[in-house]
């Protein structure tokens, strides 16, 4: 779905009919999908400029352009997706000849430890070392119920001081509540779906410091000009990155 709000043209057809459903209720879907990417973008080579050359991507969908390895050059990078069709189309089309920097692997993030554990985590990425993960899109897919709170905290326990965690999360700050139940019940077809005030959101980001500008819509977290130009406040999107003190 996410590939079909971009303008990609690698969705299967049951995402192009959930996708559709969920555009007609929330027309806004396509901007806030290509608003996410830009915040990738900027936060990956913020990051980079700071010294950080390896990523565990969580939840990364289908390739599209402007993947972390491309963003980060020289950087290794983890890709991690439950989707195991996700993960075959991945490695036909990501890779190319960056197979000695870039792994992708089959991972559920509800499941933190098979993630961290896994061979390919722990023989390519060095936890000893600063590194960034990036939950973008990713945990309003996954309910309270399932423990989200508790997969951000797996996932962040391991990292020493200097290492950052990137999050993207749609809100319902804004939003009419009615259009937010009749998106959800879409989107849980397929899959759970929680979107999240901001309050619950900064929670995600205990004991770690935020970067400025903070938690704030996607599309102001340090804008450098390129944006699809919908004011921050009706994009439905929060985006901000922490850093283990």
């Amino acid at each position: 779905m996410y590939d079909y709000f971009l303008g990609g043209k690698d969705s299967f057809p049951a995402d192009v009919a959930a996708a559709r459903k969920v555009q007609d209720r929330q027309p806004i879907i396509r901007a806030a999908s290509r608003e996410n990417r830009y915040f990738l973008r900027r936060a990956v080579r913020y990051l980079a400029e700071l010294g950080i050359d390896q990523f565990l991507d969580l939840g990364t969908g289908l390739p599209t352009q402007g993947t972390v390895h491309e963003i980060a050059t020289g950087a290794r990078v983890v890709y991690v997706d439950h989707d195991p069709m996700v993960i075959a189309h991945a490695h036909a089309l990501m890779i190319g000849g960056d197979e000695h920097r870039v792994r992708i692997i089959e991972g559920d993030a509800r499941e933190p430890h098979t993630i961290l554990d896994h061979p390919q985590v722990v023989r390519h990425l060095d936890f000893d070392r600063p590194l960034g993960v990036l939950m973008l899109g990713l945990l309003h897919f996954i309910r309270d119920q399932e423990g989200a709170g508790d997969v951000v905290s797996e996932f962040v326990r391991p990292l020493v001081p200097g290492s950052y965690l990137a999050i993207s999360h749609g809100t319902l700050d804004g939003f009419d509540t009615r259009l937010v139940a009749d998106v959800r019940l879409v989107y849980e077809n397929a899959m759970s779906y929680q979107m999240r005030t901001r309050a619950q959101i900064s929670r995600f980001f205990t004991g770690l410091d935020m970067v400025e500008p903070g938690l704030v819509p996607a599309t102001d977290w340090r804008p450098d000009g390129v944006t699809e130009g919908v004011p921050g406040d009706k994009i439905g999107l929060l985006a901000g990155v922490g850093v283990v003190p």
